[in-house]
């Protein structure tokens, strides 16, 4: 279909073998799953439609060249997938949009390539965007822009889930429960077939939580397996075989949980007690004594955000991660594990502008605010990992940026892995032996030279060491010298 400044927009319609990033990621989020129905606005090739259906989803898909007598229906779910950005003019775009947000029942799913891929569109300035030499209009967004235009657009709060991917939901609570489902993890019920291991799931649970469950909470296979059973009578069974100080571990996590569920919803929007999920509601009855003092709580920590001194102490306090002159990094193993306050700190950043699927390491700057997901996508395997990806988002003017180090011939490399790792990590205490290894050796006698590929391969060889695996071994004899291996000066 061409565009009325002659651009031909059906050429922007790619085929893929499996979904685009944006459906994945509502598939990841349980947006788009099978008993719901799904319908991708301006569908291109149908790729996305003919992947969903394979899952099982009742997919349907429209688009203006490849599908023009197809339906337009209503459905829980609508995917506008990367169609804002051949759009030249601002009014059709954001008809676009309000036509796909009057199809969608529960959320509309809306992405776009951002202004950090002005790289790789070739062509020239033209309006508000790139006129490319295939005859195609690219407008590209930043991440705070494209949010923003959707929330006035649909008249919605709407959160960022990955860069440049937004949820607009038709009710608030409906975005209420997608932020608890990030952030209070979902019980994970215990296999049960009899009433004995029925009995069991719900005393795990109930050490997890810190409370007894509804029965509303529970599985429906766990209702009817425990349903000749009175309330008192259950409580006193859970109460005789769960661990009290399992119990009260369980009380503490929740009540972190909570509170920085209720400082991100402030973050967001908050809504009245009745809008939040039952467990949330639950939770904050066991651990509150009302909801305005678990919200004025909430308050308080989402203040304490803005005092750098008290997130620099969180910081040195904190039990995981790595701190230095300037920053916090940690592995995404042990994110979970951080302070409260800085748990919120990354949450405000991923919902403002999105959290990337792939990452590895989180940082977090002392002072100002600002977040980075570092993806090292070999972390585990790799002694030394290079730094693939970094996106980071500076959280006053919600600035984002984005940098791959894909075609880097010199990437940023990682030392001393477990110092990113919680200590009780499984794989900490062997990068811990590498580390110590690698010190003993003098490889960390010159640290300003050893921080990209080339130049720690160099000081491999001046050490005369080589690695395998995760073991340091010296160098075996006849291998090359600096000046013998290529990119590597004497």
């Amino acid at each position: 279909m061409a565009g009325p400044w002659g651009s031909d927009r059906r050429l922007t319609a790619i085929g893929r073998a499996g979904l685009s990033a944006p459906a994945r990621q509502a598939v990841i989020d349980g947006q788009i799953k099978p008993g719901l129905q799904a319908f991708d606005y301006g569908c291109g090739r149908g790729d996305d439609v003919r992947s969903l259906r394979h899952m099982q989803v009742d997919a349907e898909g429209w688009d203006p060249y490849y599908f023009p007598d197809s339906a337009q229906v209503q459905s829980d779910a609508v995917l506008l997938t990367y169609v804002l950005n051949v759009i030249e003019d601002p009014e059709e775009r954001r008809a676009t949009l309000l036509r796909a947000w009057e199809l969608a029942r529960s959320v509309l799913v809306v992405s776009a390539r951002l202004t950090w891929e002005r790289n790789k569109v070739r062509g020239a300035e033209y309006a508000d965007g790139v006129f490319t030499g295939r005859q195609t209009f690219q407008h590209l967004y930043g991440t705070g822009e494209l949010r923003d235009f959707v929330q006035e657009a649909t008249g919605v709060r709407c959160v960022s889930a990955a860069p440049g991917v937004v949820y607009a939901f038709r009710s608030d609570k409906m975005r209420i429960a997608f932020l608890a489902r990030r952030i209070v993890p979902e019980a994970e019920w215990l296999d049960s077939d009899d009433t004995t291991s029925a009995i069991a799931a719900v005393v795990a649970f109930t050490e997890q939580r810190g409370r007894l469950p509804r029965i509303e909470e529970m599985p429906e296979y766990l209702g009817n397996l425990l349903g000749h059973l009175r309330a008192p009578d259950l409580q006193r069974l859970v109460r005789r075989s769960a661990a009290p100080e399992r119990i009260a571990a369980g009380a503490t996590h929740t009540t972190l949980n909570t509170l920085l569920f209720l400082a991100v919803e402030l973050f967001n929007g908050r809504g009245p007690f009745g809008s939040l999920p039952l467990p949330v509601q639950l939770d904050i009855r066991a651990c509150f004594s009302s909801y305005k003092e678990a919200c004025r709580r909430a308050d308080r920590l989402l203040l304490k955000l803005r005092d750098d001194a008290y997130v620099r102490g969180a910081m040195r306090a904190s039990k995981v991660g790595k701190l230095t002159p300037t920053a916090l990094y940690v592995h995404r193993r042990a994110a979970e594990q951080l302070p409260t306050v800085l748990r919120l700190y990354e949450h405000c950043a991923a919902i403002a502008a999105g959290r990337p699927a792939d990452w590895t390491l989180l940082k977090l700057l002392h002072q100002g605010r600002a977040v980075s997901w570092l993806d090292y996508p070999h972390f585990d395997t790799d002694p030394h990992p290079k730094l693939s990806a970094s996106y980071a988002v500076e959280m006053k003017g919600l600035d984002t940026t984005h940098t791959s180090y894909l075609d880097s011939v010199n990437r940023p490399l990682l030392h001393r892995k477990h110092e990113f790792l919680a200590p009780d990590d499984s794989d900490a205490a062997k990068y811990r032996r590498l580390t110590e290894a690698e010190a003993r050796a003098g490889l960390y006698d010159q640290p300003h030279l050893i921080g990209t590929e080339k130049g720690w391969e160099g000081e491999l060889v001046r050490c005369g060491r080589e690695l395998r695996g995760h073991r340091l071994v010296r160098r075996t004899v006849g291998k090359e010298t600096p000046s013998e291996h290529p990119g590597l000066s004497p």
